[in-house]
């Protein structure tokens, strides 16, 4: 267990924006930070970070919380994990009060397996650099292909000895077991329930997680064997979904948003060449076809993509249509086509940095207009074919959701296909129509659309005739956490908390949404321990009834525009003038409401009963209700007409 103490200077050492902005491309938007769910796909910024307060909220799927919170949500971490990741970030020394350091058994399945990648990357990244068979076959690769020593450390390059159990022999020795060995990938059952290496004879590259941790290898063999696969990687695993992974995306991603541009290549090869050249936002989908995980991944951090291919024409008709994807994702694709031979790790090898850098901009170009000349010269004067380019490239527009986007390359295309815009916008807004109609007929089906969410919706269903209690429920759970901790200082109310003077003030209201009756009682809780709670405390509670509550009302999906001062001279309220008036306001319109509540339910018991006796009763109960009502209104300066 992490000590209190370390809890404490890790908190105290992060920055929210810091943090999240490693995962999430961050626009600031008055106060706070604004961008895009990483945890639901949306065309509209829903999160928000607020900087001043430490947390974040997501009013697309309800997520929120600390940094640690975000850790934990989005890569999986346990609380522990989230920490010492944080640790690490801000340079801390992790004190553990129990000594895990001969554990090799995690907490939990995940984590075992995570430790299993770990000690392989380990292991062999030390075969590469210290053993002879290592450097003569591994190293020595490695430098044929230019890496430096700097870049082979950075990447944890490696080498799998050429033996059966190289590395199992090792792991099993030193304690690790064989269910995560297998289930990894980095060993394989025999028949007879033996283990052997599946790398053997291989270079290694590790994957990394978005957060640097090694989840999976690709292993390339160097033997000439036709009968041997180039390339051998990991098999899915609970850590290790290919589709959701890109490679060098942890050692890119700080690049990517610098650039707001991210460069996608083939190959293990092509991003490390490109990468040491200093052009760090470099990635490759990692030994698949792109997949649309992988597109939102790179769509977290810009929404910028540059497709580096090589020399191979039919490589690239054949991914034509996999690349629209990344137009449907609403992102901006340029392709940039290296000469015969190339790739881009031969090429800026060949050339240097600033010359590859100089190719790259002279000869981009974007994907509907590259697609749009690539298949007209295939087609040639052909009419059926030229038809047959029309409409692909037309379905291509189609997927653009930026209308204005769309027209722009309608026009460009008009000119290169030398037909009229007009018909082509014609076929252009046929295919959206017959989207829509089949989307329309396919509850759900678009979940890319953001539509606004009340954010008391994210907690439980509310009927509307309780719709007003909740309201003003959760007023006073708003005020407790804003001023909770503030002295009254009011004529003939001082030297008080604000606190405190809400909760007596509503000892007699039972509140009836679970989550703020909850956050009342814990507030009441701490305050008869001798403790102040304030809106960290109740953002960072165990129990998420209470931090979520908490979280929704101090982060507001919307803000006030600047603008609405600046140019129109329209101004809101500063409640903090008139404290008095602001919390017994609260106070009295929260008891307002739970006193027409009775007198409904007095009315509707007076209307049903045939006992005189009872009548009585609620005849004076109701004059009673009537009497306090009053009171309340004379405050809130109400006339109450029944």
């Amino acid at each position: 267990m992490i000590t209190k103490p370390t809890i404490d200077k890790i908190m105290e050492a992060t920055d929210i924006v810091e943090v999240i902005g490693e995962f999430v491309q961050l626009k600031k938007r008055g106060a706070n930070y604004v961008g895009l769910s990483p945890f639901v796909n949306e065309r509209t910024p829903s999160f928000t970070v607020s900087p001043a307060k430490g947390i974040f909220k997501d009013f697309s799927s309800g997520k929120g919380g600390s940094a640690v919170t975000f850790l934990m949500e989005l890569e999986k971490f346990t609380y522990p994990e989230a920490l010492k990741w944080l640790a690490k970030k801000y340079s801390i020394e992790v004190e553990e009060t129990v000594d895990t350091s001969e554990n090799r058994e995690a907490d939990n399945h995940r984590e075992s397996l995570m430790i299993v990648t770990g000690y392989a990357a380990k292991f062999f990244h030390e075969s590469l650099l210290e053993t002879d068979e290592g450097k003569n076959i591994g190293l020595s690769y490695f430098k044929e292909r230019g890496f430096n020593k700097d870049t082979i450390t950075k990447f944890e390059l490696g080498y799998s000895p050429d033996q059966w159990e190289a590395f199992t022999g090792q792991a099993i020795k030193e304690g690790y077991q064989q269910e995560f060995l297998e289930e990894s990938g980095l060993s394989v059952k025999r028949d007879n329930g033996s283990l052997y290496d599946r790398y053997r004879g291989r270079v290694m590259f590790p994957i990394h997680s978005f957060t640097g941790r090694v989840i999976a290898f690709g292993g390339r063999t160097l033997k000439n064997d036709k009968n041997v696969p180039k390339y051998v990687n990991s098999p899915e695993s609970e850590i290790y979904h290919k589709s959701n992974v890109l490679y060098g995306l942890f050692f890119a991603k700080k690049a990517i948003r610098d650039e707001d541009n991210c460069y996608l290549v083939e190959g293990y090869a092509d991003v490390i060449s490109v990468h040491q050249t200093g052009i760090e936002n470099v990635v490759a989908s990692s030994g698949t076809s792109l997949t649309v995980e992988q597109i939102r991944l790179i769509g977290r951090l810009t929404k910028n993509i540059t497709i580096l291919y090589d020399g191979d024409a039919a490589g690239i008709k054949a991914s034509l249509r996999g690349l629209d994807m990344i137009l449907e994702e609403g992102l901006n694709v340029k392709v940039v086509l290296f000469p015969d031979g190339h790739d881009p790790d031969s090429y800026v090898r060949s050339v240097g940095t600033s010359a590859f850098k100089k190719y790259i901009e002279d000869t981009k170009k974007d994907f509907i207009l590259y697609k749009t000349d690539l298949l007209l010269k295939d087609a040639g004067n052909d009419p059926i074919k030229k038809a047959e380019v029309i409409r692909e490239i037309v379905e291509s527009v189609a997927k653009i959701p930026d209308s204005i986007k769309a027209s722009v390359f309608i026009k460009e295309c008009s000119d290169l296909l030398k037909i009229d815009e007009r018909a082509l916008l014609s076929e252009l807004n046929k295919m959206r129509m017959a989207k829509a109609k089949k989307d329309s007929q396919q509850p759900n089906s678009n979940p890319r659309q953001f539509v606004p969410v009340d954010e008391t919706l994210l907690y439980e269903p509310i009927e509307d005739n309780a719709r007003d209690d909740f309201n003003q429920e959760r007023e006073i759970i708003r005020l407790l956490l804003l001023y909770g901790n503030v002295i009254i200082d009011w004529d003939g109310i001082a030297n008080t908390y604000i606190g405190p003077f809400i909760i007596s003030s509503l000892d007699d209201v039972e509140f009836e949404n679970s989550e703020c009756s909850k956050v009342m009682e814990v507030y009441k809780q701490e305050y008869e321990k001798g403790i102040m709670p304030d809106d960290t405390f109740l953002v960072n509670f165990y129990d998420n009834k209470v931090s979520d509550l908490a979280i929704s009302i101090l982060l507001s999906q919307y803000s006030l525009s600047p603008n609405w001062v600046l140019m129109h001279n329209i101004t809101t309220n500063d409640e903090t003038k008139n404290m008095k008036a602001t919390i017994l306001g609260g106070v009295f319109n929260l008891k307002n409401q739970k006193v027409k509540k009775l007198l409904d339910n007095v009315h509707q018991e007076m209307q049903t009963t045939n006992d005189i006796e009872e009548l009585n009763i609620l005849l004076a109960r109701h004059m009673q209700l009537k009497r306090v009502e009053k009171s309340i209104a004379d405050y809130l300066g109400i006339v109450v007409v029944r």
